[in-house]
């Protein structure tokens, strides 16, 4: 069915072009506008949190682990009144053995991960309440407490990602998540809400999707693949629980396979609408923001010539870097890598 277009933007990702085909509805109108006031104003495009789940990107696990422990150091000796007595290896965050459908190798340990967030959680509390720990730190170890939620979701998407490799690569979970620093937020209306939904769960290859809401805390579908199928909302490890109230101009890309009509996703997706149920919540409700706003697609003939994601997948791997955004009224260039030896300090002073 073809559906009315917005836009087309166009994204460069080195020599490759991005062709991105923007929806004409409710909650697209106001996201383009916020993404046009990004890219026009320059906000900066956050470089070390972009490409995820890309099983041989030089951002590894090995080099996940040690740049959430470095930020760990940080916070600790900022003395803000807050320790964290924790460290993150390959070792002490995977499980070992044969790696295969129903066994254990290479599954990521989420009690370790789920702490980490509950760290970064206790650390800046939420949107309109921050904690006492954020409110006294200075710039640098915002950003590093910041950085305590980046870095835990960038790992557990490389782990699934090369976890897959080892055995069904076609169902590794590369995508591509582009936010901006200090992008203003807009409130989501009713007829928002029409896109969320049980059936917005799974993504389209060359999907683009509207991120979650800025404020700290999970959704429902995270808590229930985060704690399990018996967990309950009063015993939590996390914190919060917290549909989208609000969003803004960041953006994701699918880049994965839709997954939708398989037996195990079929078999999760009936146990998470279980779960809801059993923790009093209504899975058609759709004001519980439950799954992925679509408001584009890649336009994947245009783009790669191809819509097999073993081809499109191949020619990512090689280009792992945005360099420039247009839409038909605004266009921005970023010639900054993460990799720039004074990264850190660029985003400490953008965040200022």
């Amino acid at each position: 069915m073809n559906k009315l277009l917005l836009d087309v933007i166009e994204l460069d990702l080195g020599k490759l072009t991005v062709y991105i085909n923007v929806y004409d509805n409710s909650l697209s109108r106001k996201w383009l506008t916020a993404l046009n006031h990004a890219v026009d104003h320059g906000l900066h495009l956050e470089k070390n949190y972009c490409f995820l789940g890309f099983a041989n990107s030089q951002r590894n696990g090995d080099y996940i682990c040690q740049q959430i422990n470095q930020s760990i150091q940080s916070i600790n000796a900022a003395n803000i009144g807050y320790e964290i007595n924790d460290n993150f290896t390959l070792e002490n965050t995977l499980l070992s053995g044969p790696v295969g459908d129903q066994l254990p190798g290479r599954k990521i340990i989420q009690t370790k991960f789920n702490q980490l967030h509950c760290y970064f959680e206790d650390l800046q509390g939420q949107a309109g309440n921050m904690s006492i720990y954020y409110n006294q730190a200075d710039s640098e170890t915002r950003w590093h407490i910041r950085q305590l939620n980046l870095l835990c979701h960038e790992f557990e998407s490389w782990a699934l990602s090369w976890r897959k490799q080892q055995y069904v690569p076609e169902w590794q979970r590369p995508s591509q998540l582009m936010c901006w620093l200090g992008a203003p937020r807009f409130k989501l209306d009713q007829e928002d809400y029409t896109l969320f939904g049980m059936d917005s769960i799974n993504r389209d290859l060359g999907g683009v999707y509207v991120g979650v809401n800025k404020a700290v805390g999970k959704h429902h579908w995270e808590v229930f693949c985060d704690e399990g199928r018996d967990s309950r909302i009063g015993e939590l490890t996390t914190s919060v629980l917290a549909g989208q109230t609000l969003a803004c101009a960041d953006f994701d890309i699918e880049w994965a396979n839709n997954s939708s009509k398989f037996p195990w996703q079929l078999r999760q997706l009936a146990e998470f609408r279980t779960w809801l149920i059993d923790n009093e919540f209504d899975p058609e409700d759709q004001t519980l923001t439950i799954g992925h706003p679509q408001v584009g697609q890649v336009d994947l003939q245009r783009s790669f010539g191809t819509d097999d994601y073993r081809e499109i997948w191949a020619r990512l791997n090689s280009t792992l870097d945005v360099t420039a955004i247009r839409t038909s009224t605004a266009a921005a260039v970023y010639p900054y890598q993460w990799q720039d030896t004074d990264y850190m300090e660029q985003q400490i002073k953008e965040l200022k």
